[in-house]
């Protein structure tokens, strides 16, 4: 292939509408990979494991313990109302996540999969809430004896993950926008 050949290849391949293609394929991939993989372990939860019955892992410090979270994360709850809030409020978080990833330029793809990985944690979740009223399963419980971290899963491992990768790529574009701004208007 000729060089021209390659950089018209090049040139057709960054097409607003290739990289709208891209950015789907990604997004789609990202959020579908962490809902099935937060389904099938919470699947093989829900077959092996019985509720409140730790299963040790490594000693004491990581065990297996199914628990129903009827809250939101580290155990945060609304009382009666807590299923219906938390799935409005996941909704209403999709919904934004999706128009922040729509305003994202393929070039950044952190936040991309930032966006993405929340958004799939999210959903997750909520597949739960919809599923059962006695809340998410959660199972991943890490801590030495009575001091522990509160029980986790998959998705919440994606939401923490994503809004740290998205807080990052946020405070990076902010140090970026400063710096060019103090190029531009130099300190007196």
């Amino acid at each position: 292939m000729t060089d021209t050949a390659m950089q018209g290849s090049r040139a057709r391949a960054e097409t607003p509408a290739d990289e709208a293609r891209r950015k789907i394929a990604l997004y789609l991939a990202m959020v579908g990979g962490v809902v099935v993989l937060d389904q099938l372990t919470k699947m093989l939860v829900l077959r092996e494991l019985r509720p409140y019955s730790p299963v040790q892992v490594l000693g004491d410090v990581f065990r297996l313990t199914f628990i129903y979270n009827t809250g939101a994360a580290f155990g945060l709850h609304l009382g009666d109302a807590s299923r219906w809030v938390f799935m409005g409020l996941a909704a209403v978080a999709v919904v934004v996540l999706w128009m922040m990833f729509r305003g994202t330029p393929w070039r950044d793809r952190a936040r991309l999969i930032a966006i993405a990985s929340v958004t799939g944690g999210a959903i997750g979740n909520v597949v739960d809430r919809v599923r059962s009223s006695r809340g998410v399963i959660d199972f991943l419980d890490f801590g030495v004896g009575e001091y522990r971290w509160p029980v986790f899963n998959v998705a919440d491992i994606a939401v923490t993950l994503g809004a740290l990768l998205l807080a990052f790529s946020l405070w990076r574009e902010e140090q970026k926008i400063e710096q060019e701004l103090d190029v531009t208007d130099p300190a007196e």
